[in-house]
């Protein structure tokens, strides 16, 4: 892949940020007695900017600033007049734009960018600020396909690019209890987990909405909004939330929470990319014998297979299965009966089977983790149902923020949990997922004229190639078609 050039910025300004530790050496009189304790000096501030600057995207972007150590800049959002307003009163001296591409043709001095919108404009924005040399911030799922997942992955890897995915849960402290109980052997080879959930909690399974275009918000900029996806006139009930169960858009349930839940057994067993996916789908009768069928959407239920090889974690292969809405696994006869399994009433949750025992976990977003490990000769052993936690998710962003001050391969950004290096596969995992999903939904006309589903079969995957390689069709669910202008 072609290395896209990089737009100059200030190497003055930005070599004394990453040698500020050098260079306060030779200091006399310390910044703090000058400034007041925290104090940081302009010189010593990142210059951030944030795209998506309401819902989520408001404490990735307060997080990210730590108190007002760092300068925020720039906030470009769609629609001011919402949740982003949160952010404009937080940063109120920040430039608005309502196109990134052009907060990030004008602001030369922005060094990293928070991304936080809908999933479908992951790619292109952090696509387009890389391109510029900004560090990146982005939102989980890291993209909305399989292909803008590698590419960016690669490409911080080129523009030497300081990266984290937010699935904030990946710095919890507590996924060292998890990591030690798989690495001292506790529970022995592992052959399967089991991963569920109760999104979706937003509409799914039904017909897409009609457009309104008269209902438009006067503030919404809904060319904007649509980024990379096909223009249709204004529809309601997509923007701010609702987006999340439609394919062009949004990744379902799996894109919401596959990126807190599928991180626990990826990291903790250095899993890799999946060898086949098979799914199976809810479906809706609302006349008999023919189940409804609206391909736009994602399903309100489903039930995924993915197989893994064996890693020196797991030391024996990996059976993974994902479900949603709503639809738990069983509950394992090793877990007293009258106890959650997961997180609390079993909602969401991972199991971590092993030979010698079980390792249950909640979601890992800012829920509490609440691991435990059941051992079949009865040996149990719980984290703390509560936790304490010193700074706003786990100090995610702030970590980032320190990483980007220190470098592209510094130890901090080494150490940072879930940049593209590990994201980047941990994502492409999930979406998998939504490749079988999409795949299981394709039909065409048999020679009865019949409506007939070709895609519901054991899919073999290519993770080095990026391709289904027992069905052809499926392989248009790896990437997706762009608007002009936001091509990745």
């Amino acid at each position: 892949m072609k290395s896209p050039k990089k737009e100059k910025s200030d190497p003055g300004r930005r070599s004394f940020i990453k040698n500020a530790a050098i260079a306060s050496s030779i200091i006399f009189v310390p910044r703090h007695v000058l400034g007041g304790v925290g104090y940081t000096a302009p010189s010593d501030q990142l210059n951030l900017a944030a795209i998506g600057a309401g819902g989520k995207g408001a404490s990735d972007i307060k997080n990210a600033s730590v108190n007002g150590r760092e300068r925020v800049v720039a906030l470009c959002d769609v629609d001011f007049s919402g949740s982003a307003s949160r952010s404009v009163e937080n940063f109120p001296n920040a430039k608005r734009y309502s196109d990134y591409r052009e907060m990030l043709d004008k602001e030369k001095d922005i060094d990293a960018v928070t991304i936080s919108t809908p999933d479908h404009v992951h790619g292109p924005a952090a696509a387009y600020a890389m391109e510029r040399g900004k560090h990146v911030y982005v939102q989980k799922p890291m993209t909305h396909n399989i292909r803008e997942a590698r590419m960016l992955t690669e490409m911080a890897r080129t523009n030497k690019i300081v990266s984290q995915m937010g699935n904030q849960g990946g710095s919890n402290p507590l996924l060292d209890m998890v990591q030690k109980w798989v690495d001292d052997d506790k529970i022995g080879k592992v052959s399967k987990v089991q991963v569920w959930t109760n999104r979706p909690v937003w509409p799914q399974g039904i017909p897409f909405p009609e457009p309104a275009p008269a209902k438009k918000p006067d503030d919404l900029a809904w060319d904007l909004w649509l980024g990379p996806a096909e223009y249709i006139p204004y529809t309601p009930n997509l923007h701010p939330f609702n987006w999340r169960g439609w394919w062009d858009y949004g990744t379902g349930a799996l894109g919401d929470v596959g990126c807190h839940l599928i991180d626990i057994p990826f990291r903790t067993l250095g899993l890799k990319y999946p060898t086949d996916a098979e799914c199976s789908v809810a479906s809706i009768y609302t006349d008999m014998w023919t189940a409804d069928y609206y391909p736009k959407g994602c399903p309100p239920a489903s039930f995924i297979t993915l197989h893994f090889d064996e890693t020196v974690k797991s030391r024996a292969p990996i059976e993974m299965t994902w479900s949603d809405g709503g639809i738990r696994p069983s509950h394992p006869d090793i877990i007293p009966a009258d106890a959650d399994i997961g997180g609390k009433n079993s909602a969401n949750g991972v199991l971590i089977i092993g030979e010698k025992g079980i390792i249950s976990t909640n979601i890992n977003d800012s829920s509490p983790l609440m691991p435990k490990l059941y051992l079949n000769d009865g040996t149990t052993e719980f984290g703390p149902e509560v936790e304490k936690n010193d700074e706003p998710e786990y100090g995610h962003q702030r970590r980032w923020v320190d990483a980007c001050k220190a470098g592209f391969n510094s130890p901090e950004h080494k150490a940072l949990t879930s940049s593209f290096d590990y994201a980047g596969p941990m994502t492409e995992t999930v979406l998998m997922g939504n490749l079988a999903i999409r795949s299981y939904m394709l039909r065409r006309e048999n020679s009865k004229g019949q409506a007939e589903f070709f895609g519901r079969k054991k899919l073999l995957w290519d993770g080095e190639n990026m391709r289904i390689t027992n069905l052809e069709e499926a392989n248009q669910f790896v990437g997706r078609t762009y608007r002009e202008g936001f091509k990745v």
